[in-house]
């Protein structure tokens, strides 16, 4: 049976050149990059190579690249290293009701340690108000934090009108960008944005797990939270995972070659997908503006959110399995939990919904044949499950 992933969200398979990149680093150029010796040398030209290419695509210089372990590192740093760094002129921050837990926890730990946070809520399409945000911003707060890309849904926050208001408002307060759906599927330069820091994983772009880049603007002051040997200008401490970061770079080199075509594609699959998925009963959408498919381009171009009124998210997500369509029932990260979905309670989703929503999320390697096969999958299984349930 050919398996059909459709979880991209949760993990992308990383591309066969990026292993075999990868693989010759480990066994050949495998030094340590702070030796002296000819090994080490080696291993930090690949990190030089590697900060090339990201500051390339973000428009950047070196200097601004920190290497962590993925983005829950990334997100953390930027977030209670700013805080921190910050505290002594105001100890306000701000975040959405919709953020990844590595984000929403840092802020949990701030409100625990006496900072004020404010949390932004969001429309029925996922999406902040500026003017709420502008009502919440005052002379004391001191970081703005929001993802790019919601995890769940595919709503794109409005970070460039956010950006203007945090700088012209508060021009001392930071702001962080949570891109880690974000990179690979939009084109940001954070300089340009207004943008202080920016975090990306690279298991979300066809690289290895267990490493990521935090985007740190010019002049931006931050307290480590890692120490130890003073790798990285002391900010991140820690033997370089030079492998991981060489493939993360060549990864999105690869992403970013033919990004205009393949985020067209991905658009393409996804507005059949809706359409097609909309033609089986009990079946809707969430995280579409009010311009519905017509304004698609206003969400990711890879995630949809699936709900399935009278069929609960788990058992529709192990019947695709049986058909060997690979979806998610909600964030990788919080599948486990039994809690209702932030996100989903935020766009004031049906409550019989909360619990009927699945995540169908593409890549650059999903085809039009895999989307086929997907809803052929959907068309048979729902009303199966459905007529089950009314049992």
């Amino acid at each position: 049976m050919k398996e059909i992933y459709l979880d991209n969200s949760a993990t992308t398979r990383v591309f066969p050149e990026v292993a075999s990149l990868m693989t010759k680093i480990m066994t050949e150029d495998y030094g340590n990059p702070s030796s002296m010796h000819h090994k080490g040398v080696v291993a930090e030209d690949h990190i030089r190579n590697a900060s090339q290419i990201f500051a390339g695509i973000l428009g950047c210089n070196e200097k601004n690249i920190l290497y962590t372990s993925g983005g829950t590192e990334s997100d953390n740093t930027a977030i209670i290293g700013a805080a921190r760094a910050l505290e002594r002129r105001g100890k306000h921050v701000i975040t959405t009701k919709i953020e990844h837990p590595a984000v929403l926890n840092a802020f949990k730990y701030l409100e625990d340690n006496g900072f004020e946070v404010t949390y932004l809520g969001t429309d029925k399409s996922g999406r902040i108000s500026i003017d709420e945000l502008d009502a919440a911003l005052t002379e004391g707060t001191i970081l703005v934090s929001m993802m790019h890309t919601n995890n769940e849904i595919g709503s794109v926050q409005p970070i460039i009108e956010a950006a203007k208001l945090i700088k012209s408002k508060c021009p001392e307060c930071l702001f962080h960008v949570d891109a880690v759906q974000g990179f690979g599927k939009a084109k940001i330069n954070p300089s340009k944005v207004g943008i202080d820091l920016m975090s990306i994983s690279s298991h979300k772009i066809h690289g290895p797990k267990g490493v990521g880049v935090l985007y740190i603007g010019d002049g931006v002051r931050i307290v480590p939270i890692t120490y130890g040997g003073g790798q990285q200008k002391g900010l991140r401490s820690g033997t370089e995972n030079v492998p991981g970061i060489a493939g993360m770079a060549m990864a999105a080199q690869m992403l970013y070659k033919e990004f205009d075509s393949d985020i067209e594609r991905l658009y393409e699959l996804k507005k059949y997908f809706i359409e097609k998925a909309l033609e089986i009963e009990g079946v809707s959408i969430n995280g579409l503006t009010e311009g519905g498919l017509d304004d698609l381009k206003s969400t990711a171009p890879h995630i949809i959110s699936v709900s399935v009124s009278g069929v609960r998210a788990e058992v529709l997500l192990h019947a695709l399995e049986d058909y060997g369509v690979y979806v998610s029932a909600g964030s990788a990260c919080s599948t486990h939990k039994r809690t209702p979905s932030a996100t989903l309670t935020s766009i004031s989703l049906d409550k019989p919904l909360l619990e009927s929503t699945v995540r169908i999320s593409m890549s650059s390697m999903t085809t039009m044949e895999e989307i086929d096969e997907a809803i052929k999958a959907l068309s048979e299984i729902i009303p199966r499950l459905k007529r089950f349930t009314r049992k």
